[in-house]
């Protein structure tokens, strides 16, 4: 399991265990678990939960199970499953052999829903979904009673076993709790338990046509599986009267939920459902598209491990909702890249330039330093030759004010090269664009230091045009044009929203020859350009890098305002 990647402050969760471990409850045990439903794939919202289950799990020596709450057979599939346990495995948390399914437990909890109805808490009612939402009142009104709800304990079994043998269809009827229909917690009035459902399961395949709903499947198979403390997100807050209520009528092993606030992140949306909504609409080339907040996506864009940990341990549990900056985790991404990511030269838009004064046959292999914060990452060879490759937007003909980049009469300093000055411009007869420029060089600056002690004001980053090879840069930006994702038009959803330059794709890059082996996954900073990672798409004539990362970091100058 991983260890914290810094010191970890303590918070209202883990204070709550260290007392209960104080008092000898649950006999000195601590056991999470994480329970993810497989209708989608996990976020990084998610993440924050994993980290924080087995997180809690590994620092008080205890256990964490993975849990699949499998009780919705309609939207589960096994591609979720298979991502769920990828992503865990990722992040560095290990189940070791502690993966269960809520289906596991089907029949136990047949067996405690009979116990329900035989103890008179339970009875099978004949209203249908929207019946049952007319009965159960509003948050200013109480509720009415079914008409069902007097049914005798030998008539609510027969028709419980009945719904089981799959007699009736779907949306006929439903098992429900007897608690209160005037309670001022909806949750209470008289909540379904089980709602009939001919679906095949992942699982069970058509053994069952009757499926327990999630607050009654979470809470047993919590105690089926004798978990300590059971930690949730602050919506199940108003759920855990009713999670304490069945495991209380059942008389059974009960362990204690607590609930903390969920992720928000700005720029993005945090719900699966409406992530589903952006890929069957075609927003998004699918779950792990690096556009999207799913770690698979982060994952493929090129975050670390390392990076999405320490993000969920900066912005630590609270008890209160809030959203956090973007910038936040983009700042962690860029912390941790900085420290193990090779620097090399890419060029994103190639504006060719030719040192007429450097000798048409030659070719130099020049020293460059593959990361400053890491001297035991070595150098490498750059070679340099007579025409080169610059990025277009470092030059500018009619130069503006702080511009300091290459133009007409100036000087620069190449990257481990020489200086150079712009003494020409060629342009394409048929547009006007600028299609050459025209350099000399001073190869007494070899290495990029003058002699003479002359100073330039810009550095450029380059690559040989003869020994660079072209490559594919998706430059991807944020999902939703506004922070609030909830931030829309009246009438219009967070798709109103999309942000339509998101993804920008150039397709004629020249990278270092270095590149020529770089295997999907692998991170790189382009240097001046940013944080780069291969993508799976990648062929052997062409490689596709996607940016992680800007240089740019507007967090690191928000804490130094501080």
């Amino acid at each position: 399991m991983a260890g914290p990647d810094f010191e970890r402050p303590s918070d209202f969760i883990r204070d709550i265990i260290k007392e209960d471990l104080k008092t000898g409850k649950y006999d000195g045990r601590v056991h999470t678990r994480f329970p993810p439903e497989p209708n989608g794939y996990l976020h990084i919202g998610h993440a924050k939960s994993i980290c924080l289950n087995f997180g809690i799990a590994r620092d008080f020596n205890g256990l964490c199970n993975l849990r699949f709450d499998d009780t919705n057979p309609v939207k589960e599939e096994v591609e979720y499953v298979e991502s769920i346990k990828e992503d865990v495995s990722w992040l560095g948390f290990d189940w070791q052999e502690r993966m269960y399914y809520a289906s596991d437990y089907f029949e136990k909890m047949y067996e405690y829903a009979v116990r329900l109805i035989e103890t008179g808490k339970a009875y099978v009612c004949d209203l249908s979904a929207d019946e049952v939402r007319e009965y159960r009142g509003t948050l200013t009104e109480p509720g009415r009673e079914s008409p069902y709800r007097n049914r005798s304990v030998e008539e609510n079994l027969g028709l419980f076993a009945r719904m089981r043998a799959g007699e009736f269809p779907d949306g006929s009827r439903t098992l429900r709790a007897i608690i209160d229909m005037a309670s001022g917690n909806i949750n209470m009035r008289d909540p379904v338990i089980y709602r009939i459902l001919h679906a095949e399961h992942h699982m069970t395949g058509n053994k069952w046509c009757i499926y327990p709903m999630y607050d009654f499947a979470h809470c047993v198979s919590d105690s089926i599986e004798r978990i300590t403390h059971s930690i949730c997100t602050l919506e199940f807050e108003d759920h855990r009267p009713l999670y304490d209520w069945f495991l209380d009528r059942l008389s059974v092993y009960h362990p204690r939920q607590i609930e903390f606030a969920r992720l928000n992140l700005s720029y993005t949306v945090m719900s699966k459902r409406k992530l589903l909504q952006l890929v069957e609409g075609g927003y998004v080339g699918g779950w792990d598209d690096p556009r999207m907040p799913t770690i698979s996506g982060l994952r493929r864009r090129g975050y670390t491990p390392e990076a999405i940990r320490n993000f969920c341990d900066r912005i630590g549990v609270a008890k209160r909702d809030s959203v956090v900056d973007m910038a936040l985790l983009e700042y962690c991404i860029r912390e941790d890249l900085n420290k193990r990511a090779r620097r090399v030269m890419a060029v994103l838009r190639p504006l060719k330039v030719v040192i007429i004064n450097y000798p048409e046959d030659r070719t130099e292999e020049l020293d460059a330093v593959n990361n400053p914060e890491d001297p035991g990452m070595g150098t490498r060879k750059v070679p340099f030759s007579r025409v080169l490759y610059i990025e277009r937007e470092d030059f500018r003909e009619v130069p503006p004010k702080q511009f300091y980049r290459l133009s007409p009469g100036r000087e620069v300093r190449l990257r481990y090269a020489y200086y150079i000055t712009c003494v020409g411009v060629v342009k394409d007869d048929r547009t006007g664009e600028i299609a050459e420029l025209r350099c000399t060089y001073d190869p007494a600056t070899r290495g990029g230091d003058s002699p003479d002690g002359r100073k330039v004001k810009a550095t450029l980053h380059w690559v040989s045009a003869a020994h660079s090879m072209e490559a594919e840069a998706r430059l991807y930006d944020y999902l939703l044009l506004k922070a609030d994702p909830d931030d829309v038009e009246e009438g219009k959803d967070f798709k109103s929203n999309i942000n339509p330059g998101s993804l920008e794709t150039l397709t004629s890059c020249r990278i270092e020859p270095c590149l020529a082996d770089a295997k999907p996954g692998s991170g790189y900073q382009f240097e001046r350009m940013g944080y780069f990672c291969v993508d799976p798409d990648s062929t052997p004539g062409k490689t596709v890098f996607n940016r992680t990362v800007t240089l740019k970091d507007t967090w690191a100058k928000i804490e130094k305002k501080k």
